[in-house]
């Protein structure tokens, strides 16, 4: 931690957590989750991010910035898994990542647990979201959630306090440029 980062929140009064869902096709779900993550760091609040379907060699500008800062990002999937050449594998490792994220939220040590791509398990059909909402229900108080990716199922979406769809007016890539360090990456 850097030494203008306050090693305690402003405030630790009881309020009210919220699950935030960032979907859509339009670019910058996890860029928001990020943001909102670095806001409350900044605020000496306890965050992490846990990414879904990224590789865990994943070594992404935000990946970088977090090292730096001490911003904890887990990532553990095999790719993007339209790639995959073992399905299994992957469904396998983001019941892992779930696992670990269940234990960093009901453990009640953090304010911000963010669930980055983890609309993807859930629309797969590889986590029943059923059960991953009633497990949001009964987190402490205190740990506000974020999750992003395409095609959040309808049910999370009901469920979810805030809910933002990105939506895509125009990208670069519809004029043959590719993605690039530091703004997709």
């Amino acid at each position: 931690m850097t030494e203008d980062h306050e090693d305690q929140p402003e405030s630790r009064t009881p309020r009210k957590s919220l699950v935030v869902v960032n979907t859509g096709n339009g670019k910058g779900k996890t860029t928001a989750a990020l943001g909102v993550l670095f806001r409350a760091w900044g605020r000496g609040y306890n965050v992490c991010m846990l990414q879904f379907i990224k590789s865990t060699t994943s070594n992404y500008g935000e990946n970088r910035a977090a090292k730096k800062i001490g911003m904890e990002i887990i990532s553990l999937g095999g790719g993007f898994t339209w790639l995959s050449k073992d399905i299994e594998k992957d469904k396998a490792l983001a019941r892992e990542l779930w696992a670990q994220c269940k234990t960093k939220i009901a453990s009640g040590d953090y304010d911000v647990v963010a669930l980055d791509e983890f609309t993807y398990p859930l629309a797969y059909g590889w986590l029943p979201t059923d059960e991953v909402i009633e497990f949001l229900k009964q987190r402490p108080q205190r740990t506000h959630v974020i999750i992003t990716g395409r095609d959040a199922p309808q049910e999370l979406i009901d469920y979810a306090d805030l809910v933002t769809e990105m939506r895509e007016v125009k990208h670069p890539f519809q004029q043959g440029i590719k993605a690039q360090p530091g703004i997709e990456f």
